[in-house]
């Protein structure tokens, strides 16, 4: 994957974006993953929150080999 240089925004630019996020953004955050756990069993739930943990393990494992 190719990277892309960073560039810094101008302050102006920065400050706007913080504005239209306050006004416009979600509160209380998402309500993905809230909605389709009361939609679930508990036998779900906990499959899921499993293979959550064993992408994450995967994950970190990962990171450590390439080192």
């Amino acid at each position: 994957m190719v990277q892309m240089p960073s560039k810094k925004l101008p302050r102006e630019v920065l400050e706007w974006f913080r504005e239209m996020g306050a006004k416009g953004g979600k509160k209380g955050g998402s309500a993905g993953g809230k909605t389709a756990a009361a939609n679930m069993t508990a036998k779900e739930r906990n499959a899921r929150a499993k293979h959550a943990v064993a992408v994450r393990e995967a994950k970190r494992r990962a990171e450590k080999k390439s080192r």
